[in-house]
């Protein structure tokens, strides 16, 4: 196993490991309670990690995690929403683009 990803926030770490996963790479969260001892331990060793369990996938996880993020014009949903250009599907009706 091997570490891709580290922060002081565990909500980012899970949001990574989400990301890895839709990529079809097997994860694991470690150390995400660890936050509530910091000042009792040093701070670099209270931030959730991300790993992959597979260390043949750590250069695929660290490549799409580097990747920039889509760029593009914000597009209308029929429902008049108006979303950014790396959303697929309507956070208020659901809709995918394009439908």
């Amino acid at each position: 196993m091997k570490r891709v990803f580290s922060s002081h926030n565990a909500v980012l770490a899970h949001h990574v490991r989400n990301l890895l996963a839709a990529e079809g790479i097997e994860t694991e969260v470690r150390n995400q309670l660890l936050s509530s001892a910091m000042g009792e331990i040093p701070p670099a060793e209270c931030q959730a990690e991300v790993w992959v369990r597979d260390d043949g996938d750590a250069a695929r996880a660290s490549n799409l995690l580097q990747r920039p993020a889509p760029a593009g014009p914000e597009w209308s949903c029929a429902c008049g929403e108006r979303l950014g250009a790396q959303f697929t599907q309507c956070w208020k009706c659901g809709a995918l683009k394009g439908s």
